[in-house]
Formats: structure tokens, C-alpha cells, sequence
């Protein structure tokens, strides 16, 4: 492992991504934000207070759409450059400009809804007649309709839309620009720690002594900045919970589910069902874990341990196509051309260096290509996270081919089950290649490990955390980093029980995730994962009729609610069963474990 964390111009070309797709240079880049600005005052001069009918509706809603397309990727440059080097000035003035020239159209544009708000339901249906190109669009007007506030009011909340989007860029200044991590000392040897480093190897290591100094050193640095990173997040939900009571939603979840088209039934029974169900299998995995490596005793921080460390393969980026092409090709050939232009043209940031964001994501900006961020240590996990993000990148590659730019987002509930499918497909692919019962166990175990530990229990907890600070938050109250941390380790508990301990600095995980500044995302994963596990059993069951079933719920995008793109794929997630049989599942694989265990140490 390296000493320190390389510069962002220090590492290989070949492993960043090629943002010159987006704008070839400095120049062009402003050039599009005066282009950009000039059609906002031409669109704003032309329509504003004419929006009174049908036809000048969707002439409007033409106009509209041309914009923000031009918007799209200017913001996405900005954001992605920011996001590969936090300490690059450069970036991080771009990006903070462009916040304050888009908090500017955002205001000058306001008028659009307002208008169409004040338009009698009548008048938007027939506009919806005359052009279905808008319908899906104007739907969601007519829903929103009675949450719109006066038009100069929201006018100035537009205004005020980088301000109250800081929260978030604070948080990742503190976390990835001020939070600089000690060394850790084991047996007199040092080792160097980072987030990159701590999240993707040192969280994971097999080593006992080395893994607990590194949890310990990385929490107590977390430690010295939880006051400021619980004001940074107190200061974000007081900014959600005022405008939910302006806008007059009775709840703040009420505010938070409404653009995900879900009802707090839905979202409670993912979190209550799998927090009750899901927990007895996973303290038999653990106390698996446990025998394993004969540990004393099961802490929070063996939990990332590997079942058998001796399988897991290193493995580089070029010999990570080979696993992702043989698994998803089960897509068809379209599919498998947009990821080997995802390797070829440099869709993807395998870099780590100094600055860059933790973790992964896919960007899909409308009318360019994905971009994906990934900081790739050359372990098999790897390769699930790259196909995650693939599956992401597939997803709004069909959908915003086959959709407009209004059309093409699905809600949020829906959004992980496109990735966590691909995560299915590489497992299975790897299971059908081997009858060795070390190699099953492996497979099944980075299954358990990576895919639902990740998605069903670590953003499930997350998830669940995240609602009683909601509840705090929606009664009036505000929240401290004691209490944020007493009622993170309530959660860890109730999910755990006796069978793990929570030592010192497990509560304190609440402040290594970003998804806490997007409302209501956390328990999307389970969700998706819900989907995509009943999907993805068709397809390998039934072949090429699922597949062409699943690649048109792509392109659908958000022309659907989640449920019904759901019911487009055989799945009905308005019930409990499909949740209940993917619980099923994971504690089947579980026992899978237990058994290949047995049947290993018996030779």
C-alpha cells in the first residue's frame, strides 16, 4: 500500500476520465455558460407571463427543454472535475461560480411552473392531448399543484438554491480536503492511513491487530471533526423540514417521498421488514466470520473481514473487462458496445489520488455519455462495484436515448436495481465457472459480502438511522453530534443484538456518508436490490424474453412510477412477498456458507 496518496497530476492518464468529451477547453466551457445565459434572457423575455394556453404550453415546455440541455453539461463538467480533486483551487472556484450563475437561471426559470401551476388542471390535460411529448412532465405539475408557492416566492427559493445546497459541499470539504488521517502504529511498524485507503483495504484486512489500530486511528480522527460535521448536517435537514412546512406537506417524509412517487407504507416496510427479518441471518454470518478466523470475540469492525482471504484474487482494471463482458453479456450486444466504449474511451476514473471523492458513482449527463468514478485497489470487490456503477451507466444510456430530457430520470426508489442487477450477473457468471467448493464459497460469500451487506444491511441501517433523525427533525427538534451518535449505535444494536459488539467509533459511521445530503436515498438500495434479485432470477431462468422484458423498463426512465416499472418486469413491490423471498434468498446463500464451510474443513 502506498505511503501517501498520489497528486491528481501525478497519476496515469489512462486511468482518469477524458472530460474533454464534455468541453474540450477552459474557453468553450464559458462560451456555453454566455450562450447558456443569453437563451435563458431570450426564453425568460419571450415566455414569461405568456404561458395562458394549451399551445403556448408546450411552446414553452420546447423552449424549456433546449435549456436545460445546455445546462446539463456545463453543471456535470463542473461537478466532475471537482469531484477528482478536492484541493484543485481551479475546480473548486469553477464549480463554486457555476453554483452561483445556476442559483441565477434556476430564479429566472422559476416562472415556468409557477405559471403552469396557476394554469387550471384543464388546460395542462388538453396541452397534454396536443403533445404526449410533455405529458409525464405536466402530471407531475398537476400533482405538485397544490404544494407550488407564489410565484416571487419561489422565485427567491431559487435564488437561495446554492446557499441551501452548501451543507453538502462543506461536508465533502471537511471530510476529503481538512480530515487528514495519522499513521497507525502495530508491533513499532507504521502503516499509512487515508478514507480511500481505510474503506478499501484496511476496513477489509485480514489481520486482526492491524485492522483494529486502523478502525481506532480512522475514528478518532472522525472523532475531532463530529462537531462541526453534525452542524453541517443539522444545518441541512432545518433547511429540508422549513421548506416541507412552507410548502405545506404535512411531513417531511411526506416532502422527501414525494418526487419518488412512494408512500411512507412502502418505505417503512423496507426498513421495519428487513431490519426484523434480515437480522438473524446476518448474525449467523457473523458469528461464521467469527469461527473462521477464531476471534475472541465479533466487533463491528470484523464485520468487512473476508470469509476465506486467500480467495481473493488481485486483479487489474484490463482483466476486470474480461469478468464484466462475460457476465453482462447476457444484455446483448448493444449493451456490451456501450462498456467496452466505457473502458476504450475513458468513461471511467480508475484513479486514486489525493482529493478525490470516496467511494463510487455514475453520471449520466443527457445527450453525452456516463462518466463513472471509481478508486480501484485491485481487489475483486472491484469489480462488483465497477459493475454496479455499469449498471447505472446502462441504465440512463438507454433511457435517455429512448426518452426527453424531462422523461428519462426514474424515481429514486427505483434507481439502484439496474446496478445491483449487474452486481447479480457477474456473481452467477463466476458461480457457473467452477464446481470448487473454496472458489463457491468465495463467490457466494463476496455475494453476501459486497452486494447485500452493502445494499441490505449497511444502507438499510443507514436507512433506518436516518428515519429517527427524520422523526427528531419533523417534531421540532434539531440534532447534536452526541445525539447523532446515540442514535446510530441504537440502530447498530437493535440489528446486531449480542452476537456483535459495537465498539468505540461504530457510531460514528454516520459521518462517512454523502447520501444523507439527498433526502431520502439510503433505503433505495434495498429496494433496488429487491427488484433486481426477482429480475434477475427470471433472466437466468427464462433467457432472452426476460432480458428484452428488462432492457425496455430501461428505457421506460421515469416515464413509469416505481411500481409499475416494476410490475413491467414480473415483480409486485406494492406487496411484502418479493421483499420476503429476497430475505429468503440471503439467508439461503448464508446457509450455502455454512455448508461449504463444514464441507471444506472436513477435507
Amino acid at each position: 500500500m502506498a505511503k501517501t496518496l498520489p497528486l491528481r497530476s501525478e497519476v496515469k492518464l489512462e486511468e482518469t476520465w477524458n472530460l474533454n468529451d464534455l468541453f474540450k477547453t477552459e474557453e468553450e466551457y464559458n462560451s456555453a455558460i454566455t450562450v447558456l445565459e443569453k437563451d435563458v434572457d431570450a426564453f425568460v423575455e419571450r415566455f414569461n407571463g405568456q404561458i395562458k394556453d394549451a399551445a403556448s404550453v408546450n411552446l414553452a415546455l420546447i423552449g424549456y427543454t433546449a435549456i436545460y440541455e445546455k445546462i446539463v453539461p456545463v453543471g456535470t463538467y463542473t461537478s466532475l472535475a471537482a469531484s477528482v480533486d478536492q484541493t484543485d483551487d481551479v475546480a473548486q472556484m469553477r464549480s463554486s461560480k457555476f453554483g452561483s450563475i445556476s442559483a441565477k437561471i434556476g430564479s429566472k426559470l422559476s416562472f415556468v411552473n409557477s405559471e403552469l401551476s396557476e394554469l387550471p388542471a384543464e388546460v395542462l390535460e388538453d396541452a397534454q392531448n396536443q403533445s404526449a411529448d410533455f405529458k409525464v412532465y405536466l402530471d407531475k405539475v398537476i400533482r405538485k399543484k397544490e404544494f407550488q408557492l407564489h410565484p416571487e416566492v419561489e422565485k427567491t427559493l431559487a435564488a437561495f438554491s446554492s446557499t441551501f445546497n452548501s451543507a453538502y459541499g462543506l461536508y465533502n470539504t471537511t471530510k476529503m480536503v481538512d480530515m487528514t488521517f495519522e499513521d497507525f502504529e502495530v508491533d513499532g511498524k507504521k502503516y499509512p492511513l487515508s478514507y480511500v485507503s481505510f474503506e478499501g483495504g484496511w476496513e477489509s484486512e485480514v489481520n486482526t491487530d492491524k485492522r483494529h489500530a486502523a478502525f481506532n486511528t480512522f475514528s478518532n480522527k472522525l472523532r475531532d471533526y463530529q462537531h462541526t460535521t453534525a452542524k453541517t448536517y443539522d444545518i441541512h435537514l432545518q433547511a429540508e423540514k422549513t421548506t416541507s412546512d412552507i410548502r405545506g406537506y404535512e411531513t417531511i417524509f411526506d416532502y422527501l417521498l414525494f418526487n419518488q412517487e412512494v408512500d411512507r407504507t412502502m418505505y417503512d416496510r423496507q426498513i421495519d421488514l428487513i431490519t426484523k427479518e434480515l437480522a438473524p441471518h446476518m448474525r449467523k454470518y457473523a458469528k461464521l466470520l467469527q469461527k473462521v478466523h477464531g476471534l475472541d470475540k465479533m466487533t463491528f469492525a470484523d464485520l468487512k473481514i473476508p470469509l476465506d482471504p486467500t480467495y481473493e484474487p488481485v486483479i487489474t482494471i484490463e482483466e476486470s473487462k474480461k469478468h464484466i463482458d462475460d457476465a453482462l453479456s447476457i444484455m446483448g450486444e448493444d449493451y456490451l458496445n456501450m462498456i467496452n466504449r466505457a473502458y476504450d474511451e475513458r468513461w471511467i476514473d480508475f484513479a486514486q489520488n489525493k482529493g478525490k471523492s470516496t467511494g463510487a458513482f455514475c453520471s449520466s449527463p443527457y445527450g453525452n455519455h456516463p462518466y463513472i468514478l471509481i478508486s480501484w485497489t485491485g481487489s475483486m470487490e472491484d469489480v462488483f462495484v465497477l459493475a454496479h456503477e455499469l449498471g447505472h451507466a446502462g441504465h440512463f444510456y438507454n433511457a435517455n436515448r429512448a426518452q426527453n430530457i424531462f422523461n428519462a430520470r426514474p424515481s429514486l426508489y427505483f434507481i439502484e436495481a439496474p446496478s445491483t442487477m449487474n452486481e447479480m450477473f457477474v456473481a452467477n457468471q463466476m458461480l457457473s465457472n467452477s464446481n470448487d467448493p473454496k472458489f463457491k464459497r468465495w463467490v457466494i460469500s463476496s455475494i453476501v459480502a459486497r452486494t447485500y451487506y452493502h445494499n441490505f444491511v449497511t444502507h438499510l441501517l443507514e436507512a433506518a438511522y436516518q428515519r429517527k433523525v427524520y422523526e427528531r427533525i419533523d417534531s421540532g427538534g434539531s440534532v447534536t453530534a452526541n445525539i447523532l451518535n446515540d442514535l446510530k449505535r441504537g440502530v447498530l444494536e437493535e440489528f446486531w443484538g449480542d452476537d456483535v459488539e459495537i465498539n468505540e467509533g461504530a457510531e460514528l459511521t454516520w459521518m462517512r456518508q454523502p447520501h444523507y445530503y439527498m433526502g431520502l436515498y439510503p433505503y433505495t438500495y434495498s429496494a433496488g436490490l429487491t427488484i433486481s434479485t426477482q429480475v434477475s432470477k427470471r433472466i437466468l431462468e427464462e433467457g432472452q424474453p426476460a432480458v428484452e422484458e428488462w432492457l425496455e423498463v430501461l428505457k421506460a426512465g421515469g416515464t413509469k412510477s416505481p411500481a409499475e416499472l416494476a410490475k413491467m418486469a414480473g415483480v409486485d413491490i406494492t406487496t411484502e412477498q418479493p421483499l420476503l423471498d429476497t430475505i429468503a434468498y440471503i439467508g439461503d446463500l448464508i446457509d450455502q456458507l455454512v455448508e461449504l464451510t463444514e464441507e471444506i474443513e472436513a477435507k
